[in-house]
């Protein structure tokens, strides 16, 4: 009887220990307790082996965690505009399971296009939603980097060329992505501006240039955007690789700006456990391979942060300090994702995301020439379309390098057309062909170009208009990763077959899907271009939109188009300036990059930054400031009425610039401060509001190694694009 009563008060006892608190669980696994707290109760348990596991990959896209803790594994995912499918443990090559098809979201460049936050939120938060579904532990993007030459093969990954649209645009991405638990990871840093000699091309740049141009959208990523990681970028930045650059990351990004995150490598992008160690990365990922062009196996113990680091911390070459920094980094990622007890459930391949697709498709579409108002093409006007182009039909979401995706569906604008007037106003005609979408080869199409133009101006010759969908592509030497475009021009002889068409029909409307600038000889002579970039799921759909009318096009450039390469920054002086010559690269042209090199120079350009045309016009009133004079603690207050002078609603991007009109360092003519996107009704006026600080005035001294607001007077010019200022005030800074 006494056993079994003390059976019976052991078994209470088990029961109501947890309930009494008498049975604490760890620190660690308490998120009542600060984070820091836990970082630290759990660095406390961990082996030097655990900790320096957690500081390099296991597999192609995961690097530990510490299971004997319960802390989970990190899972990344590619990419920036849609998750990429599940990879085999140690290859590039799909898994090939059937559950891992991704909504497929517009590229970069047209969420840019948009001007619009409130949809870069929207981009975010239904990406990281997707992400979040798939138990990913961090979304390897969005990319920012600038948009220097239009032979970039990964511009159509970033936000154009302006840093303050880039930095406006990605804080609200990022804070869309982390709301559902999954760390962003803001990428290239820094100066990743071509692929030709990626790996090994050393960036000589002005520490001006640099804060100016180069870093404010991964300022505003980490300080503003309080992004969870960073990924380091291939090139050399003086002289030292930037995935273990000690400027780059422990001075700048760790020491002035605060970051607590984790800084990740690209793939292969580390070369050296010393300076692994010492300059501020923390997990290493993909060594001995470039991106996706090396295939191999290598044992992960053999990484620089692997057995090399663990056997110099026991030897006493390396801190400690510097293990546990590393080790409290992706803890703290891993408590702020995965080890969330708030992280949201996420969805995946929803309505909802299908929708967001569309929306931001539709904001970034940029109608670039209208003449005599030719567009829209509403339902009905005419019996038969042809549709002329391979990008009609083609997939772009496939190919592009890492960017590639496994899409649950996409729509073509071929079939989005056909969706919008019927099957049987639609006749279509391929008119030129490429390859297949292979990494880092080109590959020609095998079927006969002159057989494909000859049926496309016969299909062009009995229609009443023809849609021409055109551009680049994700192949190799054109929108693609690991090599840059060779020219300007379109490929695939696209030029010859629009004078060919246009030979026997005059109604041309050119749709041009690409994520660059491509040069347009035939400019003149068609009567409408619309410049749709790569659109993703919805592609089809939103492009059917804008060409009938049924949503008036709003996208503004986030690039120039310049009417000749030479006329490019970054061209105008010799190879050292781009591609390099191997070794080193030089940028020249400075803190002058895009529209602030067109400006200075005075170079007239195709289309310039921040153009794009709508269905209806808008007038812009007399523009009004605060004060005629402020100080540096002041805010200058900004307002200016704009009204819908059309016959439809329509959206608008009111473009905010500041001149500068006399400084001790040359300056651009101007430089963008500020932008707004509104929605007038025919008729309607709003007074769009600006707020200016000191940064705004600003510029970077090399000398002071510091920012410098300059008194002075200032111009302030507000338009439609670049070139198309509207009005403009005066006023100065005391």
């Amino acid at each position: 009887m006494k056993k079994r009563k003390i059976a019976v008060l052991v078994l209470v006892c088990f029961f109501l220990l947890p309930i009494c608190g008498w049975a604490q669980k760890p620190v660690y696994l308490d998120e009542s307790k600060p984070i820091e707290t836990r970082i630290k109760d759990a660095l406390s348990r961990m082996t030097l082996e655990e900790k320096v596991a957690l500081c390099h990959a296991q597999s192609k896209f995961s690097s530990k965690g510490v299971a004997r803790l319960g802390i989970p594994d990190v899972w990344s995912s590619d990419g920036s505009h849609g998750v990429s499918d599940e990879k085999l443990w140690d290859e590039w090559s799909s898994a090939q399971w059937t559950n891992d098809s991704c909504t497929a979201f517009p590229a970069l460049t047209c969420l840019a296009a948009t001007f619009n936050s409130d949809i870069s939120l929207l981009y975010g938060k239904s990406i990281g939603e997707e992400a979040r579904y798939r138990n990913k532990t961090m979304l390897l993007g969005p990319g920012v980097n600038i948009y220097r030459t239009p032979l970039n093969g990964r511009n159509f990954e970033y936000m154009g060329e302006d840093p303050f649209l880039a930095s406006r645009m990605v804080v609200p991405y990022i804070q869309g992505v982390q709301s559902n638990g999954v760390a962003a990871c803001v990428k290239h840093f820094a100066l990743n501006n071509q692929e030709i000699s990626r790996g090994e091309i050393n960036v000589n740049v002005s520490e001006r240039t640099l804060h100016e141009i180069y870093l404010p959208a991964f300022k505003a990523a980490v300080q503003e955007g309080k992004v969870w990681s960073i990924m380091g970028a291939y090139n050399k930045i003086w002289g030292q690789h930037c995935c273990h650059n000690d400027i780059l990351l422990n001075k700048i990004l760790k020491n002035d700006w605060k970051f607590d995150g984790v800084v990740v490598s690209d793939w292969g992008g580390v070369h050296n456990t010393d300076e692994a160690v010492n300059n501020g990365l923390d997990i290493e990922m993909g060594t001995y391979t470039n991106g996706l062009t090396t295939q191999g196996h290598f044992p992960f113990s053999s990484f620089y942060l692997a057995d090399p680091f663990l056997k110099g911390i026991k030897s006493g070459k390396y801190n400690i300090s510097k293990l546990d920094d590393k080790a409290s980094r992706i803890l703290r990622m891993i408590f702020r994702t995965t080890m969330s007890a708030n992280r949201p459930y996420g969805r995946f391949v929803s309505p909802e995301h299908s929708l967001a697709a569309r929306q931001i498709a539709q904001e970034g579409i940029v109608l670039l020439k209208n003449k005599k108002q030719f567009l829209p093409i509403q339902e009905g006007k005419y019996k038969k379309i042809a549709v002329i182009g391979e990008n009609a039909t083609r997939s772009l979401i496939v190919g592009g390098g890492s960017t590639s995706l496994k899409s649950a569906y996409e729509v073509s604008p071929l079939q989005g057309l056909k969706n919008r007037y019927g099957e049987n106003q639609i006749v279509y005609s391929m008119g030129y062909a490429s390859g297949r979408p292979l990494y880092g080869a080109e590959e020609p199409s095998k079927l006969n170009i002159d057989s494909l133009q000859n049926a496309a101006v016969e299909a062009a010759r009995h229609a009443d208009v023809v849609l021409f969908v055109g551009g680049l592509n994700k192949n190799y030497f054109q929108d693609c990763e690991s090599g840059d475009r060779k020219s300007l021009s379109l490929p695939f002889e696209q030029d010859k077959l629009i004078d060919a068409i246009l030979n026997v029909n005059k109604n041309v409307v050119v749709v041009l899907l690409s994520g660059n600038a491509v040069l347009m000889p035939w400019l003149d002579k068609v009567p409408a271009v619309v410049q749709g970039w790569y659109l993703g799921s919805e592609a089809g759909n939103a492009l059917a939109d804008v060409i009938s009318g049924e949503v008036n096009p709003s996208g503004k450039l986030p690039m120039s188009f310049p009417k000749k390469l030479e006329n490019v920054g970054a061209h105008a002086f010799d190879s050292l300036c781009y591609p390099g010559d191997g070794t080193n690269v030089y940028y020249k042209e400075d803190i002058l990059v895009g529209y602030r090199w067109y400006d200075t120079k005075n170079i007239p350009v195709l289309f310039p930054f921040g153009y794009g045309l709508s269905y209806t016009t808008f007038q812009y009133g007399k523009p009004a400031v605060s004060s005629k004079s402020i100080t540096e603690a002041d805010t200058l207050v900004v307002t200016i009425p704009v009204k819908n002078t059309g016959k439809v609603a329509g959206k608008e991007i009111v473009q905010l610039y500041v001149n500068d009109e006399k400084s001790s360092l040359p300056r651009p003519v101007k430089e963008l401060k500020g932008f707004e996107k509104i929605s007038l009704q025919p008729g309607e006026e709003k007074k769009v509001i600006f707020t200016l600080t000191k940064e705004a005035l600003s510029y970077y001294d090399d000398n002071k190694h510091d920012w410098i607001a300059e008194p002075g007077k200032f111009k302030i010019m507000i338009g439609a694009s670049a070139t198309d200022i509207r009005a403009t005030v005066d006023f100065v800074l005391e």
